[in-house]
């Protein structure tokens, strides 16, 4: 990594606060800010690398913390008075090292265990914290690929599903839908899922938030209409609320749950596979149509490709 590289890093803080009454809240925000990576700035900031990726969960985030009744807000920061941005960069790396030293512990316990009694269960435990930490790599740590090597030829399972307010199909039926601009892999699904299963000759336009068409219907955006609900992504809650009981839908929502989330819990890895597609078109600049229509294409093929 350059120095230039360092020394162009911005940042981005999230400050927030919560009502007293709000426990249960307060320690569901720090287990996300945990698993995002976050690094704690005073006593209710917390910093990321600023990159889309990043700015999307805090704004989910943010989301959350207001309809807990809390305040939340998003800033994009260059530099911070006090520290210098080799000495952040020092934090995020040294947080990360000590996550990873973690691993590397538990794995190391686990290879004096014979093949035949190692637990299944505890490796794939083991996997998905792997994956977890180095999402949050933001700054390449050489233990990385220690870690990656004591994992090497490892596998892992998936898990089930829950109840949403119904939606009539009829009455979204001639309607425009409207997200953000660049679409990555719950909104191209869940494109696809308007589509095929809710209105065949269903339009979309994109907008930034505030310029949302009126009469248009919201689909992943952060406030109103059809997107993220309690553990959900977007494409499971049009699913739950349009009551679509399709066995192959079921599994595409497992699939998009995890690599739009990155929660692990169904342990189904081929999102990320999609996720990539779609971002590797993304930077051949497509224009937002045209990514949206070969996101529809390619999950009409996933759909296709399940038995």
């Amino acid at each position: 990594m350059t120095i230039s590289h360092l020394t162009n890093t911005t940042w981005l803080l999230l400050t927030f606060t919560l009502p007293t009454k709000r426990a249960s809240q307060r320690v569901e925000v720090w287990r996300k800010l945990q698993r995002y990576g976050t690094v704690p700035l005073g006593n209710s900031g917390y910093l990321l690398p600023d990159n889309p990726m990043n700015e999307e969960r805090f704004q989910w985030l943010a989301t959350a913390i207001r309809k807990y009744e809390g305040d939340a807000s998003i800033v994009h920061v260059r530099s911070i008075d006090n520290i210098s941005t080799p000495q952040l960069i020092g934090r995020f790396a040294e947080a990360r090292s000590r996550e990873y030293q973690e691993l590397l512990r538990e794995l190391q316990k686990l290879s004096a265990i014979p093949t035949q009694r190692r637990s299944s269960g505890r490796i794939n435990r083991l996997r998905a914290r792997f994956r977890e930490i180095a999402e949050t790599d933001f700054f390449h740590s050489p233990l990385q690929k220690r870690v990656e090597e004591l994992l090497a030829g490892i596998d892992s399972p998936p898990a089930p599903a829950q109840k949403v307010p119904k939606a009539n199909a009829r009455e979204y039926r001639g309607r425009v839908w409207v997200t953000r601009p660049r679409p990555g892999i719950d909104r191209s699904a869940s494109a696809w899922l308007i589509r095929r299963f809710i209105d065949k000759k269903a339009r979309f336009t994109f907008a930034p938030e505030e310029h949302a068409p009126r009469q248009a219907v919201p689909f992943d955006m952060f406030h109103g209409g059809f997107g993220h609900r309690g553990e959900d992504c977007t494409f499971e809650t049009l699913r739950k609320s349009f009551r679509i009981r399709d066995r192959k839908v079921e599994m595409i929502g497992q699939i998009i749950h995890d690599a739009d989330l990155l929660d692990e819990k169904f342990g189904r890895k081929e999102g990320f596979v999609i996720d990539e597609v779609l971002n590797g078109w993304a930077k051949q600049g497509l224009g937002d149509n045209a990514l949206l229509e070969r996101g529809i294409d390619l999950m009409e093929g996933l759909y296709h490709a399940i038995r």
